[in-house]
């Protein structure tokens, strides 16, 4: 089996073990997420911090993207313009928000273009290591790379329930790994090796 196929087969088992959740289950662990990490996510006053609108079964971290605001955080959303591309939106939690592609909402056209400090990201599965399966579009990747090449470096917090943590992701050369994980269980920071 190869890497991709591989990670294909973790995506599906674990993205069905978080639709297996129950909303009250997935409502509960939002709120253990917020107070986990809420005051432990570090930042300087303005810094832009993407978070997401939860699709399917994602946890909803609005709650958290609250409380990073009133720490003084800009807020900004990813926004799909296509296959290859997100870009990322400055938002207010007064803002109406639309319908963005691949089932995402987020800001219209309207709202500034922001490059992240640090990125909340959604994912299908995870290990200890940092390294994560997206949903297969490559398009965090696809950021991260764009960000970095603009000379940033952005602070990368996977989001994803307990459930999803696996004992290994096949790390190909393309994947980033993630600096910190946030579960309901709490805020982990990732040892990166060279």
């Amino acid at each position: 089996m190869t890497a991709k196929e591989l990670k294909a087969a973790i995506r599906n088992e674990r993205l069905a073990l978080r639709d297996a959740m129950t909303p009250q289950a997935r409502l509960e662990a939002g709120q253990a997420m917020t107070g986990h990490a809420g005051e432990r996510i570090l930042f300087a006053p303005g810094a832009v911090i993407s978070g997401f609108w939860p699709i399917r079964s994602e946890a909803d971290i609005r709650p958290l993207m609250a409380q990073l605001r009133a720490r003084g955080a800009r807020l900004c959303l990813p926004v799909v313009l296509d296959r290859e591309t997100i870009v990322f939106r400055a938002w207010e939690p007064d803002a109406p928000v639309v319908k963005t592609g691949f089932g995402t909402t987020g800001p219209g056209p309207e709202a500034a273009v922001l490059e992240p400090d640090i990125l909340l990201v959604p994912l299908s599965a995870f290990d200890r290591a940092g390294n994560r399966i997206g949903y297969g579009a490559g398009h965090y990747d696809r950021a991260i790379d764009r960000l970095k090449a603009k000379g940033r470096t952005p602070k990368l917090i996977g989001i994803a329930f307990d459930c999803q943590e696996v004992a290994s992701v096949p790390a190909e050369p393309h994947d980033v790994p993630l600096d910190a994980i946030l579960t309901e269980s709490g805020l982990r920071t990732v040892q990166q090796v060279s």
